[in-house]
């Protein structure tokens, strides 16, 4: 199932690879921190899983779509294609306090920005600009409406993933983390702003795999292949894996680009 929204850095193109993890851990709930897109999500169709990011204006996004689908989903395919109509909504949306028409912006914007890249300036507003190269229509309703189903089995968080893996995850559970890439202090792409996601987060992030292994539940982290990832995530078993990289302004400058999926489960199920 294709998810509802576009987003820089989405694994979309590795959920064949992920879901066998999934299917080999047979676990209970699948939890996401760091959601974006929540393509492998969408892909697998848990019937428990808890969605967080902690960018709260898509979670925002999504419980709007389990709340109102139809509404939003109607006034955002309503507005024309066109850059004055984007920045004319990109100009009003951090101030816009109608739910429905907040959450019909943020779908319209993230559908025909550049590369599906979701960045704030220093006042904290949208500032990606229109993409002049075809984005393509809205999903047809029918396909939306099934995201929707499968996006109301999830319960939905905006906390720091650290806080949420600490407090919420429990045995049995499968965590995916697909985190902003930190490499020698600079991501790979700007997602959120400058402080989001960087090294020294790296640590934190390898002390909640430990914890989530002491819980008695399973994970998979993917990361870029640098030596920082090496470094940090070693403990656990790693495998080399390809993936488009989007961001670039045109599709000639795109390379695949590899991309490392650190785990505690092996395809037969056993953990390490």
């Amino acid at each position: 199932m294709r998810p509802l929204l576009r987003w820089a850095g989405s694994k979309r193109q590795l959920v064949a690879q992920l879901s066998e993890y999934w299917i080999a851990a047979t676990p209970k709930r699948y939890v996401e921190p760091f959601a974006g897109s929540a393509a492998l999500f969408f892909e697998i169709n848990p019937k428990r899983a808890l969605i967080n990011d902690v960018n709260s204006e898509l979670i925002s996004f999504y419980r709007g779509m389990k709340r109102t689908p139809e509404l939003i989903y109607e006034m955002a395919s309503s507005f024309k294609i066109d850059a004055e109509t984007y920045y004319g909504l990109r100009s009003t949306y951090s101030e816009e306090t109608d739910s429905v028409r907040k959450c019909a912006s943020f779908y319209y914007l993230n559908r025909f920005c550049f590369n599906g890249i979701y960045r704030t300036n220093a006042a904290g507003k949208f500032n990606v600009p229109f993409a002049k190269s075809y984005a393509g229509q809205f999903p047809k309703w029918e396909e939306v409406d099934s995201c929707v189903t499968q996006l109301r089995k999830a319960s939905t968080r905006s906390r720091d993933f650290e806080k949420l893996v600490s407090e919420e995850v429990e045995a049995g559970d499968f965590v995916y983390l697909d985190p902003p890439y930190a490499v020698q202090n600079k991501k790979v792409f700007t997602q959120y702003n400058a402080t989001t996601f960087g090294l020294n987060d790296l640590e934190r992030l390898r002390e909640i795999l430990k914890l989530i292994e002491a819980r008695g539940a399973n994970f998979v982290l993917s990361y870029a292949h640098c030596d920082e990832a090496l470094e940090y995530f070693s403990d656990w078993s790693q495998r080399s894996v390809q993936c488009q990289r989007n961001i670039a302004g045109f599709a000639k400058h795109r390379r695949k680009a590899d991309e490392l999926l650190f785990t505690n489960i092996d395809l037969g199920g056993v953990k390490k």
